[in-house]
């Protein structure tokens, strides 16, 4: 249904209230007295209720007329209220982040410089979710997003990547177990043994079985955990093997009976990048967050932005 009234309606709703005169409310309001006086004859007959009773001493709000100068007062404070909010947004200091990010970014990037970017930015809000590169891409090109965190760059039309850290996947085993010396294993050569990973919802878990498709090998995580560490404690018990970030190898090889070893396949290298459409039309604050998660390569943002191609 079409509205046929507006906040000068609104107004002067609140200011007949209060002065219980039309024409010093037409005045307050900035209208002549029978401009005023048509607005709420328009708004009577829209609502088809008579707002105001009208005598010789000056007007007087009907029940209906109270009502609608209580969701005047509640609709104009609304309005105020999304002014204010509006100058914040425009001042870049508050707001609300949809960002997005693979296993990696989410367990081994994101928890440290997002503590960071909330304690200096206490009015801005995140929603974060974990995805798959490619679908991360997807979302942000779509406008479903507004940042994420991939590996490679996912091909996708009006995307810009700023490299955010180097990493690889490697191979990790038990103490003791037949691959434990070799350097290098190819990952086909690894699936006739039982895997330990994440959780089916991780990213990295449905990277694994897709690679292992692509591979024409039969798979099978034998147990699925919530986190790499509690994956690398259920490989140090020889529950099976698991492919997990260097970076968190490197944290938690030294300090359990596990081994890594690398993987020749080329999509074990990787580089995290930040995926965003419109740098320059993101607001001040999501310009920080991107760079600070570009600060991790120690490049700046001139010189990083690349538009979208196959993964390195």
């Amino acid at each position: 249904m079409a509205t046929h009234f507006d906040l000068t309606d609104m107004q002067l709703m609140v200011n007949i209230g209060a002065s219980l005169s039309l024409t010093r409310a037409a005045e307050k309001s900035h209208l002549s007295a029978p401009a005023a006086s048509m607005r709420i004859k328009n708004l009577e007959d829209y609502f088809r209720t008579p707002l105001l009773y009208r005598t010789n001493q000056g007007v007087t709000l009907t029940r209906s007329g109270e009502e609608l100068m209580r969701h005047a007062r509640i609709l104009i404070a609304q309005v105020e209220q999304l002014h204010g909010d509006m100058q914040e947004f425009a001042r870049g200091v508050k707001g609300r982040l949809r960002v997005l990010g693979n296993t990696t970014a989410m367990m081994e990037v994101m928890p440290n410089i997002l503590s960071r970017f909330l304690a200096s930015h206490p009015d801005v809000d995140l929603e974060l979710r974990e995805s798959g590169s490619q679908a991360i891409a997807r979302a942000v090109a779509d406008g479903a997003a507004d940042l994420g965190i991939v590996a490679g760059c996912p091909p996708a039309e009006n995307l810009r990547y700023l490299p955010c850290r180097d990493d690889r996947l490697v191979l990790i085993v038990p103490s003791g177990h037949v691959l434990e010396g070799r350097d290098a294993v190819a990952f086909a050569e690894t699936l006739a043994f039982d895997y330990v990973g994440l959780s089916e919802w991780s990213a990295i878990h449905a990277f694994l079985v897709r690679a292992a498709a692509e591979a024409g090998r039969p798979f099978r995580f034998r147990a699925e955990m919530g986190n790499f560490d509690a994956v690398c404690r259920m490989i140090e018990a020889t529950v099976g093997i698991g492919v997990i970030p260097d970076s968190v190898a490197r944290r938690l090889v030294p300090t359990m009976r596990i081994t890594a070893i690398a993987l020749t396949d080329s999509w074990a290298l990787r580089r995290l990048h930040v995926c965003v459409r419109d740098f320059d039309a993101l607001p001040l604050f999501a310009r920080e967050l991107v760079d600070m998660f570009a600060a991790e390569a120690h490049v700046g943002k001139e010189d990083a932005l690349t538009t979208g191609t196959a993964p390195p």
